[in-house]
């Protein structure tokens, strides 16, 4: 291949654009890594109308990993105390195959369980829904996105009917006030911050509010940042809502027309006194006036958030009370305005899309409902009563299932929870007890290898074709470009080939992934989410494309639609067709609820599950940084990230710092009660006291002790079942030593070159 290529960034949810050119062509000289491989060139799409150009670090640098640790061949071992060997990929999946049944035969289908991830492509997904859910009979298959955005998922659902955020990233260059609640936007989300940036610095009237704990980057550019201890987030946003209503600042016409809910809303907020607010988030009263008098002043008000909203025990309550200010004020469905969720993974709209969660089917669609069940029944072409009434296990289900013996066959594809789960000593020790674990990635070794029977090797970002949806529902076409390194198959070949062996062959008859997009998309009519008149030949000739597309808005716009495959909505088309003109949904204020209204969803803050004590006394948050990327998979291979970010630390306020003794750059002993684990102090006043903070990206094979989340519990959301990774109680000991420089651990200087390139 000479020619570039147009696909997307498969880091986090906002969906980059990126263009891509081989290593030589041209008379350009090769660039190799370390290694000696050549490495792609990568810059900005400026045609993609998410990020127009624009690219993180992480998107710059993406081709320097593709080469660097793969997986390439399967491997297998009879068990865990074994060392790995070479087999074929026909000895692999026949040993699966064997599995899967012998599990069903003597357990049942409830002991089978997959466990996916937001970088799967959209077909990926869906295959793995036909397969577990559908031709399997049962609904243990859960994602990733569970720990990153179920709670968004749920408070759509609650409050407006329906999955999917209304808004787009044009309303970032069209409000008047940005409430940024729960998100390090700036390092995060970085394109999406950097547009929002440029739009305020030009128009200085419109303003800025950053909810954090921390003074972050993103709260370092707020017209008023308000630093509320963690757990008191509906605290704030009732207390805005208190305020809204005393001043007489709501919009009494939308709010009779269009939504249900209120009085019982009203009933709630008035406990949350500006008084009682300023006490409990710790903040000063006019700094609450002064938000809620933005959010009263504005036209046009838009909300993000992430993960400090979504992981928590109340993350369902916290979207639900952010949308109800939106609902308050009328703020949803026109331009510059609306609740809008900032998607963690790249592809977890593509996810959501597909069904990939264990309470959803694709098309958003609800296990619980039997009319969508049906529909996918008879879709799928399976007999009746196939699909499960009952929603599968999440994966917190998942691992407590393992501890019981009721998991007897679990696969893992493209995510790494022996990093990223909480609790995660009792993860790992449930991992061990697994009777088979098939664990299936681009990259090893990884730290789930260590826990796994067998080893898939998966074809990763640029070695197959499929879609890819970001937080603005813009569903781009990510094409191969180039050979899978080894024996690596898309994930979804390997799916589909397991179906086929167990009997369904004609359930998985495809073969492409256009083939699976077809029937993909079909699934899809007349659903909120409907993307019928996308087709792969569509999204190469015009590029991204946002839904709501369906079927029937392109027979509209376009004479020429060839039928010649009906019923799979094929899109073949004769010349360029108009895009879909739907940038907002709810424009029209009609929602997705049996009634057409949305509902004012209330709830009283709990606060924290695991709240701090005499013995625990610190409150623990983790988050990301810049550069690297969850558990270092990718990011962890490329010199580049890791030298802008070498090892983990913690973030401690100077007063705390004072009384304990600590000093910059001591080694401090992190304990909760679960786990234990050490870093670097960072003595800042970025961090509120009483409050400490450490990144979550180091796992067992890139730092010693710094595991995060061996220090974070599982108690979660009881509506999204997703956990409160974002913060629990712990104490600070001092330890003598400072970290050896070996395993690639850094030095004294290292480590101080880091602090002060960080520090604020």
């Amino acid at each position: 291949m000479t020619d570039s290529v147009k696909t997307l960034c498969p880091y986090c949810g906002v969906g980059c654009g990126l263009e891509v050119t081989p290593p030589a062509g041209s008379g350009r000289a090769t660039n190799r890594d370390s290694q000696g491989n050549p490495i792609w060139k990568v810059v900005g799409d400026r045609s993609h109308p998410s990020s127009q150009g624009m690219v993180c670090v992480k998107g710059a640098t993406i081709a320097e990993s593709l080469d660097k640790d793969r997986l390439k061949y399967p491997m297998m071992r009879d068990s865990l105390t074994e060392p790995f060997r070479r087999v074929s990929w026909d000895q692999a999946l026949d040993q699966i195959t064997q599995q899967i049944q012998s599990v069903l035969a003597t357990q049942g289908a409830d002991a089978v369980c997959m466990y996916g991830s937001g970088q799967f492509q959209t077909e990926d997904y869906y295959v793995a829904q036909k397969l577990i859910k559908g031709c399997l009979g049962t609904n243990n298959f859960d994602a990733n996105s569970r720990l990153c955005m179920s709670s968004a998922v749920a408070g759509y659902i609650q409050s407006l009917g329906s999955d999917g955020p209304p808004c787009c990233y044009d309303d970032l260059e069209l409000t008047d006030c940005a409430f940024l609640i729960g998100t390090n936007t700036a390092e995060c989300h970085p394109i999406v911050f950097n547009r929002l940036h440029k739009y305020l610095k030009k128009n200085t009237r419109a303003k800025l509010i950053v909810v954090d704990p921390r003074t972050t980057k993103t709260a370092e550019a707020a017209t008023l940042h308000l630093a509320i201890k963690p757990g008191t987030d509906i605290d704030l946003l009732n207390g805005i809502a208190h305020l809204l209503m005393r001043w007489g600042k709501f919009d009494t016409f939308f709010i009779d027309e269009c939504t249900t809910g209120f009085t019982q809303y009203a009933e709630v907020i008035r406990y949350y006194t500006p008084e009682v607010v300023a006490r409990k988030c710790g903040i000063r009263i006019d700094h609450l006036e002064e938000a809620a008098k933005y959010w009263a002043e504005s036209e046009n008000v838009l909300s993000l958030w992430s993960m400090g909203v979504n992981q928590s025990s109340e993350g369902t309550a916290k979207v639900c009370s952010i949308i109800n200010l939106h609902l308050m004020t009328g703020n949803i469905g026109k331009p510059g305005a609306g609740p809008f969720s900032l998607t963690g993974q790249p592809n977890a709209m593509g996810g959501r899309e597909a069904g990939g969660l264990s309470h959803l089917l694709p098309g958003y669609r609800s296990i619980k409902n039997a009319q969508h069940r049906t529909e996918i029944e008879k879709l799928w072409n399976l007999p009746e009563n196939r699909i499960s009434s009952f929603p599968g296990r999440d994966v917190w289900r998942m691992i407590t299932g393992l501890e019981t013996g009721d998991v007897g066959f679990l696969w893992i594809a493209a995510t790494n929870p022996a990093v990223s789960m909480p609790d995660l000593e009792r993860t790992k020790a449930a991992l061990l007890k697994s009777p088979f674990t098939v664990y299936q990635d681009a990259y090893d070794p990884t730290e789930t290898a260590a826990y796994a029977h067998v080893l898939l090797p998966a074809a990763q970002w640029g070695e197959k074709t499929g879609t890819m949806t970001n937080s603005e529902r813009v569903v781009t076409l990510c094409p191969k470009f180039r050979e899978p390194l080894g024996e690596a198959k898309p994930d979804w070949e390997i799916f589909a080939e397991v179906g086929r062996r167990l009997g369904f062959t004609e359930q998985f008859n495809f073969k492409t992934s256009a083939e699976v997009h077809r029937e993909f998309v079909q699934l899809t009519h007349r659903r909120p989410c409907d993307m019928t008149g996308l087709s792969y030949e569509r999204l190469q000739q015009e590029g991204p494309i946002q839904w709501p597309c369906s079927i029937e808005e392109l027979k509209q716009t376009n004479n020429s639609l060839n039928n010649t495959t009906p019923g799979l909505f094929s899109g073949l088309f004769k010349g360029k067709d108009e895009k879909t003109k739907a940038k907002r949904l709810y424009t029209n204020w009609k929602f997705n609820t049996p009634d057409g209204r949305a509902k004012f969803v209330a709830f009283h803050a709990k606060g924290l599950a695991e709240i701090p004590d005499a013995q625990y006394p610190f409150v623990l948050t983790v988050g990301r940084l810049y550069g690297h990327w969850h558990t270092m998979t990718r990011t962890g291979r490329i010199e580049k990230i890791n030298k802008m970010h070498p090892l983990p630390f913690i973030e401690i306020h100077p007063k705390d710092a004072e009384r304990l003794g600590f000093k910059e750059g001591q080694l401090i002993e992190v304990r909760s009660r679960r786990g234990k684990a050490q870093f670097p102090a960072m003595i800042t006043k970025a961090i509120t006291p009483g409050c400490v903070f450490v990144p979550m990206h180091w796992g067992a094979l890139w730092a010693d002790d710094a595991e995060a989340n061996s220090l974070t519990h599982p108690e979660s959301c009881p509506i999204s079942l997703e956990p409160e990774l974002k913060a629990c109680a712990v104490q600070l000991v001092a330890v003598t030593a400072l970290p050896k420089t070996e395993n690639s651990q850094p030095t004294q200087s290292t480590l101080t070159a880091q602090l002060a390139s960080m520090s604020h």
